[in-house]
């Protein structure tokens, strides 16, 4: 998991490139280089260990780096130590081919040895140096100067994930990108063309966006963009237009993006709603799936990773009640790797913020190998999971930048409570009050999350009081365990604190040995029928000497008699309670990483849109 950026124009590149990289360093942090060819028509690299700040120390922002064309990169390592020398770009031998790289070389080591053994010697750790080195092979040899076809010839030799940006000294002011299940797109700017690995490093330079598809290839010249396929065929693309405000990526006043990203739940969650409904009836005309298909639906098949599969377990009670449907929820790399049996008239639906995520898009695949149709619910127009799904739904939650997702796990679930209801009625499970009932609820979610973040200066004061802790729980039943996961996660996520999540009936089951004084217990509650038994749970935990957290609805007030800390929620749709309480989760676990004085953005060993498996 890396960010790449990439420019080739009239303007001096470095600083396009840092700025850039600042946009992308929630893709990586451990990291950063660029390379440039300056005037001498040399490839001049300058990178370092750690944040991008240390870079942009050493090039006074990119100032004392003169050029127009270059390429630059963010680092998340996955093939040697956080190191200067591990650092992107990579050079070949003659350090005449410059490389950036998002993505993992499966076979590198197969390559390196025969390179190896051909003269070549290695600087670095990575599977990256292969890839420099290999096409060097190939232009100075079979190739023959042709850049193309020794970037192609590379492809056919290389196995795994990649997105690589590509300088060659003897092409001033090209440069080449290469795309194989990693994210990357093209930018048509006024000043000259980019390429990068996400939207927010475009934003402020262009709207006018290019998608690059698997195995193509891309030619930037200053004025110029041209694409190819492996065959060296030249394609045609249409530009896509982003509208998302460079503001929405930035703080805005905020102390970090996930207070912000937090604080933003309210209005990604309604614009996710508002479209989709209208005079009371829910619509979803652009899913391009008959009443008579969803109908015939049998099974559903909800996959993702990290908090997108929390969603896909939240869900699977929301479809089970409402649509009658019988749910499997799967980890994405589980669900490729355990051959699975997929029934017919079945609907695969992936979850993925970016809809890059290489082990949910991989899901994906063998979902449609298996001849079921897929629906994608992402967040990013133009996505891989968009484009290759049978029908997408789009989570209109504008970009997320913390590490730790808050604002596209709301919109995730605002998209499945939509389809869930619309298929209670389809299918007849739902009758017209309780259908109208619902959509009443689902239109007033918004209003409700703005209520709950109004509670944050108690949780802040708590949080304060429990930073040192050593060990957390968090426990609930039905939809109440499925946000323990998401809230767990959190927690552990940005605290470094260990915490798990428990059904809270199997605490008995072992999990309770772990419990000792002071052991945070934070309990969740709001299923109606459901809380008096997770009570029960609570009180065994306390009994060992665990200090309790409630999580409930207002109303419940009885809670207070065991738990020491209770935050109250707004009452809704039990169906949709997930919503609001996962909000003071999150707000818990900022809290605490804040306590503790820890980097809330940039959780460590962490990256925000994994696109390797």
């Amino acid at each position: 998991m890396c960010g790449i950026v990439g420019f080739t124009g009239k303007a001096q590149v470095a600083p396009i490139l840092l700025n850039g990289l600042a946009k992308l360093e929630y893709r990586g942090y451990d990291s950063a280089g660029i390379a440039v060819e300056n005037a001498a028509g040399k490839l001049e690299v300058v990178k370092a260990k750690g944040r991008l700040r240390v870079l942009c120390e050493m090039t006074d922002n990119g100032k004392a780096v003169a050029g127009t064309c270059g390429i630059g990169h963010t680092r998340w390592a996955t093939h040697g130590e956080p190191s200067t020398a591990n650092a992107h770009p990579h050079f070949s031998g003659d350090k005449k081919i410059a490389v950036v790289h998002n993505g993992i070389i499966e076979n590198y080591q197969e390559i390196k040895d025969k390179l190896a053994a051909s003269g070549c010697t290695f600087l670095s750790q990575t599977d990256t140096e292969v890839v420099a080195q290999l096409i060097d092979q190939y232009y100075y040899g079979v190739s023959a100067g042709d850049a193309l076809d020794a970037i192609t010839r590379m492809m056919l030799h290389v196995r795994g994930s990649y997105a690589l940006g590509v300088l060659f000294e003897d092409q001033p002011g090209v440069v080449y990108a290469v795309r194989k299940d990693s994210p990357l797109i093209v930018g048509k700017a006024e000043t000259g063309n980019l390429i990068a690995s996400d939207v927010p490093a475009l934003l402020n330079y262009t709207r006018t966006v290019y998608y690059i598809d698997n195995q193509e290839i891309v030619r930037l010249t200053p004025d110029t963009i041209t694409f190819y396929n492996i065959d060296k065929e030249e394609l045609q693309k249409t530009p896509t237009t982003i509208d998302w405000d460079a503001e929405a990526a930035e703080k805005g006043g905020y102390e970090h993006f996930m207070m912000k990203e937090i604080y933003e739940q309210p209005k990604a969650v309604r614009d996710t709603l508002s479209p989709r409904i209208k005079e009371g009836k829910i619509s979803l005309e652009e899913l391009e799936l008959s009443e008579e298909t969803l109908q015939g639906i049998r099974r559903l098949y909800i996959i993702g990773c990290g908090s997108a599969y929390h969603v896909g377990v939240a869900a699977r009670y929301v479809f089970e009640s409402l649509a009658r449907l019988p749910v499997e929820v799967d980890v994405a790399s589980e669900f490729r790797y355990r051959d699975p049996v997929i029934e017919p008239d079945s609907l695969a639906i992936i979850i993925s913020q970016s809809g890059e995520t290489a082990d949910s898009l991989a899901a994906l695949r063998e979902a449609k190998n298996q001849g079921v149709k897929t629906l994608g619910i992402v967040n990013v127009v133009g996505s891989s999971i968009a484009r290759e799904a049978d029908a997408v739904l789009y989570t209109w939650a504008g970009p997320e930048i913390a590490v730790a997702t808050t604002k596209a796990y709301s919109t995730q679930l605002a998209a499945c409570y939509l389809l869930a209801t619309e298929l209670g009625r389809v299918r007849g499970t739902l009758d017209d009050a309780a259908y109208k009932n619902l959509v009443a609820e689902l239109e007033a979610l918004p209003d409700k999350i703005e209520k709950t973040l109004s509670d944050k200066e108690r949780i802040q004061w708590f949080a304060s009081k429990y930073a040192a802790a050593k060990d957390a729980f968090f426990i609930g039943r039905g939809l109440d365990y499925a946000v323990a996961l998401e809230g767990s996660l959190k927690f552990k996520e940005i605290s470094y604190i260990h915490s798990e999540a428990f059904a809270a009936g199997e605490m008995k089951h072992g999990p309770i040995s772990l419990v000792e004084k002071n052991t945070l217990v934070v309990g969740i509650l709001t299923q109606p029928n459901l809380y008096e038994k997770t009570i029960s749970n609570m009180v065994e935990a306390k009994s060992r000497g665990a200090f309790l957290m409630g999580l409930t609805t207002y109303g419940n007030y009885g809670i207070e008699d065991n738990a020491g800390f209770t935050v109250y929620v707004p009452r809704t749709d039990p169906h949709f309670a997930t919503s609001l309480s996962v909000i003071p989760l999150q707000l818990l676990a900022y809290y605490v990483s804040c306590a503790k004085g820890l980097d809330v953005d940039k959780p460590r060993n962490l990256a925000k849109s994994v696109t390797v498996e």
